[in-house]
């Protein structure tokens, strides 16, 4: 089992990653830290693999576990799952001793995650991540929240979970094009933070759509390293943990515009990262060998590189405005630095983010 910490004082967590883990009745013995309620969050797609292996791990422990199994979908990251949360915890006559379980991708996460630290304000909350994006990415740092008709993750709060147990065995049952969609935030880890992480996925992506034990568990080992050492040093994305957004601005407004599950949120942000490569190519911080090989690697992960045909730089910017790392009304940007190195940028011009997008 690999094991590592984010280190946030006093509420620090562990994250496990290894197969087997929802079966493992130390785990959860050790971190559902009250004895009230458990209560598991869930969807309609997961709970027919994974439901049953976790309830009767933590019921052999002794708690009383109930399960709210929701709509699956990135849609329904809504005010109106929301609330079907805290209806089922009122009806369960739930406390602050109840712990709740995320069982799921990264709309699961989200949302277990605000409805944890809305429920009479604050209960504890486990993060059992299904998907790979959700194993790199979404579990990991706090991050929970909805999605509003106008904006992706406008209502939220900073929250974060006891533990984060991540079972790589749940990748078995992925579909293709989830995978496809967690492989882009790993690249961007190698895209911001480490060059020879890049390389390492470019030797490696055959052996990760393989499911190759060892390295996916590499991979996921690492790219969970990365993001706990960004989120030790800002947690609330005051400063460096911005750079974690590397195609999200451009990304989120491809998720809008087509309707939230239309195109993945690792499709979005693929080509978010591309239009964002393009500005840095444009200003030289990067090569046009080391743009080929950003574009090469997203490619070899069957994820999309340019934006949808319909969209144009003016849909672009009427949704990038309501972006959540907009600040004084001028929309700031992750754009790459170098391979290995990225920055935020709140001066790119007009024509700049025209060629990013059109190109």
């Amino acid at each position: 089992m690999k094991t590592l910490t984010v280190d946030l004082g006093d509420r620090s967590y562990p994250i496990f990653i290894d197969s087997g883990l929802l079966n493992n009745e130390s785990v959860w013995g050790s971190y559902i830290k009250k004895k009230g309620n458990v209560v598991i969050v869930t969807n309609t797609t997961v709970c027919q693999w994974y439901l049953n292996p976790l309830e009767s791990a933590v019921s052999r422990l002794g708690y009383k576990v109930s399960s709210c199994i929701l709509p699956d979908g990135e849609q329904y990251k809504n005010l109106d799952s929301f609330n079907a949360i805290m209806t089922f915890l009122l009806e369960h006559n739930c406390g602050r001793d109840t712990t709740l379980i995320a069982l799921g991708g990264g709309v699961i996460g989200d949302l277990t995650g605000f409805a944890a630290a809305s429920f009479q304000r604050g209960v504890d909350f486990i993060q059992v991540p299904t998907t790979l994006l959700s194993h790199v990415d979404s579990s990991v740092g706090g991050k929970t929240g909805i999605n509003h008709p106008l904006g992706k993750n406008m209502i939220g709060a900073f929250y974060q979970p006891q533990a984060v147990v991540i079972d790589l065995d749940c990748l078995k049952t992925l579909p293709e094009r989830e995978l496809a969609a967690g492989m882009a935030e790993v690249i961007k880890y190698g895209i911001i933070w480490d060059a020879d992480f890049f390389s390492y996925l470019e030797k490696n992506t055959p052996s990760v759509w393989n499911l190759d034990n060892e390295v996916v568990s590499e991979v996921v080992y690492r790219c969970c390293s990365i993001k706990a050492s960004v989120v030790h040093e800002d947690e609330k994305e005051g400063g460096l943990r911005a750079i974690l957004n590397l195609g999200h601005t451009f990304g989120h407004a491809i998720e809008t515009y087509k309707g939230y599950g239309v195109w993945l949120h690792g499709e979005a942000v693929a080509a978010g990262i591309v239009m964002a490569s393009h500005v840095a190519l444009g200003r030289g911080s990067i090569s046009t060998e080391e743009f080929e090989r950003i574009r090469d690697l997203l490619i070899a992960n069957r994820l999309p590189v340019s934006k949808p045909e319909e969209m144009n730089t003016d849909d672009f910017l009427k949704l990038m405005v309501h972006d959540k790392k907009t600040l004084n009304g001028r929309i700031r940007y992750v754009i790459p630095d170098c391979l290995g190195r990225a920055s935020v940028k709140d001066d790119l011009t007009q024509s700049e983010i025209s060629a990013a997008i059109e190109a």
